[in-house]
């Protein structure tokens, strides 16, 4: 065993010898992840923090008059290599994580959050940048430059720049405790749903599950030990045993397990935290002179107030609630019909709306499912990539990857010109949080002639194949696939010069325009037929289910539009205090969610205390945005609808327009340059849906 040289402690040793802090000579760039241990993260990050430190005095310091490329770009480009070890760590933390690595991000989150605050709360920094946004209009700056004076003027004024010295020090505070927080709030979710097992020993048990699920539902019991059937909280062994279990006692028990998630558990609670967090952001938002948190979030958004967003709320739910309540009363009538007694509760929900969807179209996820092999489904996504935009994908065994499920793509533009790598990282594991993300390791930027190119990565959990067939989608996962490779394209096809507004660094309710448009391919058959058959027998998807998919996608619109909006709801109302909230977590989602709550509550569950989108990312008060960008996707969409779905003319124009500009103009400005107009809710309505009676 080697010996430590005298005057050495281990933190300097691990900075010495530390794969992070050197020039990270893998293929493209890539971290070094098969070099990373955990306990190099925080030394590297120390270290970072101070190289960058020393940039921002620099550039503070320096003795020349403000200029934008002394001053604005040089900021861009200071802590490069901090950024990139923080993404490695963060994005580690959400598809590979471990008590070993929680614990390193909580150490590191109030360091980062405490250089934030050194940056913006730099008073001869800020003096330089505000010098340059008063005499913007005069220093002849293009379109690009502006924008990114503007943000980072509104960055520095929002991050406390004009804050006297006792206020400065309580913003420091509370943006610390509020990093710290919210990767407490995620960790408890995520061992909320780990804990967690549904154990099925007895085969009458499985009643209406099918074949796959009960086949994967197998291999978790052999793989943790235990006999029979296991099911989890996570979304591909949870969803399909809530509509499919015929077992109406089991489903409750699920129900009731994933509802209360972080919620009245001793050791996970969630809602102490919750009420921090909310307290802490409208403490924040007053102290930069904002009435509350919401409206410190909405400013730099295309739907800018919260009196627009709850408005734009408001309106959708006078035009779907009826329609709510319409399919209730049909779910609940068949419900009846087929020896249900008294009313539908929320555990019976997914059950009987998908076999009286069956009933209705002869369709489901699980008569699907065989047509939707995984393989075949990324293939035909990265053709369709091909014709829309002229992309290709060279799949590579040789580039760094974080975990061995993972897969890498090298990504390149018709003309031969490398454009990005592309992970994909499709299945469950205990280090993984639930749902689907797209993430970035690096975000495009310029520096003079360099193009850097980003590191995308689509993280996913779908089901994983089995002994007995491969991996298999539902439709719904094939449009979660899409969904997320939408927002990859707009990361890749970046071609902006600043880093801090390119890609998907955009407006929140712009920034899932890319990601939704996507999905409607799902749903055309000249797509479809394209790709999808039989993983068994070869035949092709029929045109009769095609049309089925079509026929469903209206199917129960009226009850999932009504549940987003409530979320959007809850989140305008924890959003829209203007006093520290001392009262019931519960009481309050219940009156914040109470319009469209149109099955009865169930008391033990609660949707704040896992609701990670806002308390653990980046949604609080920007919930409302998936919404809005459903009528944005849906307006865009019909022009595609109009020229052809495959039109290389409007996919041109959706790429030069949208994908490439990142945050580099107004999204407003961009969408109007794609679309010719103003976007409106009628696209969106009749897709729904909603103005065919009731």
């Amino acid at each position: 065993m080697a010996k430590l040289c005298a005057g050495f402690n281990v933190v300097q040793i691990k900075t010495m010898n530390n794969p992070l802090l050197e020039d990270w000579n893998t293929d493209f760039g890539l971290p070094p992840f098969e070099k990373i241990e955990v306990t190099h993260f925080l030394p590297a990050i120390k270290k970072s923090v101070e190289d960058a430190k020393d940039q921002i005095n620099s550039i503070a310091e320096n003795p020349e008059q403000p200029g934008f490329e002394n001053t604005v770009v040089a900021l861009d480009h200071a802590g490069i290599r901090l950024d990139e070890i923080a993404s490695v760590l963060f994005n580690l933390n959400s598809a590979e994580t471990s008590s070993e690595l929680q614990s390193a991000a909580m150490s590191v989150s109030p360091l980062l959050s405490r250089f934030s605050n050194d940056i913006t709360l730099n008073r001869k920094l800020f003096k330089r940048i505000e010098e340059l946004y008063d005499k913007k209009d005069s220093l002849g700056l293009s379109g690009e430059q502006e924008m990114l004076l503007v943000k980072t003027y509104r960055s520095f004024i929002k991050g406390g720049a004009g804050l006297d010295e006792n206020h400065r020090s309580r913003f420091r505070e509370i943006n610390e405790e509020l990093a710290s927080l919210t990767l407490k709030f995620e960790e408890n979710v995520l061992e909320e749903t780990n804990s967690f097992y549904l154990q099925i020993t007895d085969k009458e048990d499985l009643e209406g599950l099918p074949a796959g699920i009960i086949e994967t539902a197998a291999e978790e019991a052999a793989a943790s030990g235990r006999e029979g059937w296991v099911f989890t909280l996570h979304i591909p062994s949870y969803l399909p045993f809530m509509q499919y279990s015929a077992k109406r006692h089991l489903r409750e028990k699920m129900f009731r397990a994933y509802s209360s998630r972080a919620y009245r558990k001793q050791n996970n609670d969630n809602r102490e935290i919750v009420k921090k967090i909310v307290n802490l952001r409208t403490e924040k938002a007053k102290l930069l002179g904002y009435d509350k948190y919401a409206s410190l979030v909405l400013e730099d958004r295309m739907l800018n107030t919260p009196e627009k967003v709850t408005g734009f709320l408001e309106n959708l739910h006078t035009e779907s609630h009826r329609y709510a309540l319409r399919d209730l009363e049909e779910v609940q009538e068949f419900a009846a019909k087929n020896g249900h007694n008294g009313k539908i509760e929320r555990w019976d929900w997914a059950y009987y709306a998908e076999k009286l969807k069956m009933k209705k179209y002869q369709i489901d996820d699980e008569v699907l499912r065989p047509y939707f092999e995984l393989e075949k489904a990324g293939d035909a996504i990265f053709r369709l990539a091909s014709d829309l935009y002229g992309l290709s994908f060279e799949k590579s065994e040789k580039l760094n990857k974080y975990h061995e499920d993972v897969r890498a793509y090298i990504v390149k533009d018709n003309n031969n010109d490398h454009l990005a790598i592309l992970y994909l990282d499709f299945f469950p594991r205990k280090g993984k949080s639930g749902g689907a993300w797209m993430t970035a390791y690096r975000d495009q930027y310029k520096d003079g002639s360099k193009d850097t190119r980003p590191v995308i990565s689509v993280v996913t959990n779908f089901s994983k194949p089995s002994s007995k067939r491969p991996a298999l989608l539902t439709h719904t996962e094939l449009t979660t696939f899409m969904h997320e490779f939408g927002h990859a394209l707009h990361g890749m096809l970046s071609k902006c010069t600043y880093r801090s507004i390119s890609g998907t660094n955009v407006s929140r309710d712009f920034v899932e325009l890319p990601s939704q448009i996507m999905e409607n391919w799902a749903y055309e058959k000249e797509w479809l037929r394209s790709w999808s058959s039989h993983y068994e027998t070869g035949q092709e998807l029929p045109d009769y289910l095609i049309d089925k998919i079509k026929e469903a996608m209206t199917f129960n619109e009226g009850y999932a539009s009504n549940r987003q909006l409530g979320f959007g709801f809850l989140d305008m109302a924890w959003h829209s205090m203007d006093k520290e909230f001392k009262g019931s977590v519960d009481s309050f989602e219940s009156e914040a969610m109470s319009k469209t709550n149109i099955l009865d509550p169930v008391e033990g569950s609660n949707m704040s205390c896992s609701f990670g989108h806002l308390f653990a990312g980046g949604y609080a008060a920007g919930y409302y945005g998936y919404k809005w960008s459903e009528v944005l996707d849906a307006d865009a969409f019909s022009l595609f609808r109009k020229k052809g779905i495959f039109d290389k003319e409007t996919a041109e124009s959706f790429r030069k327009n949208i994908l490439e500009k990142g945050g580099s103009n107004e999204p407003m400005d961009l969408y109007k340059k794609f679309r010719g107009k103003e976007p409106t809710i009628d696209a969106y309505i009749e897709r729904s849906g909603f103005r065919n009676g009731v």
